[in-house]
């Protein structure tokens, strides 16, 4: 694509919606053939061009076979969305991208295992919470980035996985019983993926080190790990040997009490079940 103009001092946003256009123009079409040759709306397609939208991948892979221009549109993508992440969560998953090892302890469903409907509710709602709340399209930019970091989950060489859920996260439905109903159900098929390793910390464990946060512990391929926490809203990331030698004796009684993976298969599948009664 040596013949695209280069701009400088740009978003990344701002780059991928040049190139939008760009490759459009480049075919010779307007926006109205466009969305008629894609099924995308014409509307939706000029948002993307202005950087007003973030799309998903999907949409990205899908204009990338259109304008036959291999991986560039999901590579820019890629740029775009952490444009999103603010603070030290964007330091976190700078980390989570390249991480061959990620232990986690969560007291709601993880990002990596939501559905895109699960997702939309849950940033739906914090939005809502929020002193200023945001609107449809901060959510779904949200939404995007969210789902885009679920590469992760099918990336080579794979990552090791291991989640504990605080029963907690399986008692607290959404309010559309469909959406729960499937965040179930995804969360049973997620325990059949190779790099991941799914456990329940019941109610019956009693009280742990871990309650009021959530715990991420990444190891790279080379160094010492990391540790991620956070609770309302708010996250630390931790590199103190110490500090995270301790995490890593917390998580270790925590895995301990918890479930074991086929229990915790089990224990999702009656949840599952009661759901749909």
């Amino acid at each position: 694509m040596t013949e695209q103009p280069l701009g400088q001092g740009e978003s990344k946003r701002t780059t991928l919606g040049r190139t939008l256009r760009f490759l459009r123009e480049k075919a010779g079409k307007s926006l109205g053939q466009l969305a008629e040759e894609t099924s995308y709306d014409k509307s939706y397609l000029y948002r993307l061009e202005t950087g007003e939208r973030l799309s998903k991948r999907a949409v990205m892979e899908d204009l990338d076979r259109y304008h036959g221009s291999g991986d560039l549109l999901v590579g820019l993508w890629r740029d775009a969305r952490k444009e999103v992440i603010k603070g030290k969560y964007k330091a976190f998953m700078e980390l989570e991208a390249t991480a061959r090892v990620m232990w986690m302890f969560q007291l709601r469903v993880p990002g990596l295992l939501q559905t895109e409907d699960y997702a939309r509710a849950v940033l739906s709602g914090l939005s809502r919470a929020q002193t200023t709340a945001g609107n449809g399209d901060e959510v779904e930019e949200q939404v995007a980035a969210r789902m885009g970091r679920q590469e992760l989950l099918h990336r080579q060489p794979p990552s090791s996985i291991r989640v504990i859920l605080d029963e907690g996260a399986l008692r607290r439905p959404v309010p559309d019983a469909k959406v729960w109903a499937e965040q179930l159900s995804h969360l049973v098929d997620s325990t059949e993926l190779p790099m991941v390793a799914l456990q329940v910390l019941p109610y019956a464990a009693g009280v742990h080190d871990l309650m009021s946060s959530d715990l991420i512990l990444l190891w790279q391929r080379v160094g010492d790990p990391v540790a991620y926490v956070e609770g309302n809203g708010i996250g630390e990331l931790i590199d103190d040997p110490d500090k995270v030698l301790s995490f890593r004796l917390s998580y270790d009684l925590v895995r301990d009490a918890a479930l074991s993976p086929t229990e915790s298969t089990t224990f999702i599948k009656r949840l599952l079940e009661e759901c749909r009664s």
